[in-house]
């Protein structure tokens, strides 16, 4: 009787497998475009804020590489502007890693219900939505804030990182992109993932744990939503796609469907037939 091998996935297809939650996150804009339309509201608040800021950091990057850069003052001209590009590169870099991350928390925060709808609209058509949780108003901002600030600190130490990282010769801004990507993506993911992970009553702790046992696949969602996040407007159209991928992300993590193990099934948005 031969045989048969089971191989395990590689990281790299896990990171693909990833990557496909966030494009099948974007489908729902065919099945449900007024839910969709409703969370690109609060990503286009909070993301007019953001843009004001990122442009601001821009025009304003030549004197603030100067201010962090004291040591070059006596340097060549050569040498310190060198010096002062990679420094505003890698400040630019930095800033929007916090920024992406921030933006991510305050929207969540900003449209809460339409959000929480697109994640229920996702279980629900996947089957077997876990009951929601019965929250205080206030006892829920408080949980949000105090999670909001752990995942801030984290960020910010991060940021310094891909700071630092800019400084190499050479390869600086290419290292401190790719990490900036790598980290962000992380970071993102596992503010993405609040919304449905809360609703099954697992909070940071667990949230993270839950991330960790599917490292490569997490990561995929969250840097090519990271990268999206990039792209000009990108985040208002991107932001409740990304929610819907990090349901369907929290669901095949947690084993509830073996739907959202398929990626490349054709009916991802479609009623399942009752079990036999």
């Amino acid at each position: 009787m031969p045989k048969t091998s089971l191989r395990r996935p590689t990281p790299l297809r896990e990171f693909f497998v990833g990557v496909s939650y966030l494009f099948r996150g974007f489908r729902i804009w065919v099945t449900a475009p007024r839910l969709m339309f409703l969370g690109m509201v609060p990503a286009a608040i909070v993301g007019v804020l953001a843009i004001a800021v990122l442009i601001s950091l821009i025009v304003n990057i030549e004197p603030i590489a100067a201010f962090v850069t004291p040591f070059a003052n006596d340097w060549t001209d050569l040498a310190q502007s060198a010096t002062r590009i990679a420094a505003g590169l890698a400040l630019i870099l930095a800033s929007i890693l916090i920024l992406v991350n921030t933006y991510t928390t305050a929207t969540l925060m900003v449209g809460d219900a339409f959000y929480r709808k697109i994640a229920a609209h996702v279980d629900s058509v996947h089957g077997a939505p876990p009951p929601p949780a019965a929250l205080g108003l206030w006892a829920d901002v408080r949980r949000g804030a105090a999670e909001g600030l752990r995942v801030l600190f984290p960020t910010v130490g991060l940021a310094v990182l891909v700071l630092v990282l800019g400084f190499i010769p050479i390869v600086g801004s290419i290292v401190a992109a790719v990490a900036g990507a790598l980290l962000g993506g992380w970071l993102l993911i596992v503010e993405l993932g609040n919304i449905p992970f809360e609703s099954r009553g697992m909070h940071l702790t667990a949230r993270r744990r839950a991330l960790r046992g599917a490292r490569a696949r997490s990561l995929g969602l969250g840097t090519a939503t990271y990268l999206v996040f990039l792209v000009p407007f990108g985040a208002v159209v991107a932001m409740p796609a990304a929610l819907a991928g990090a349901t369907l992300l929290t669901r095949s993590l947690l084993g509830e469907d073996a739907l959202s193990n398929n990626p490349a099934s054709s009916s991802d948005f479609a009623e399942q037939p009752p079990a036999s």
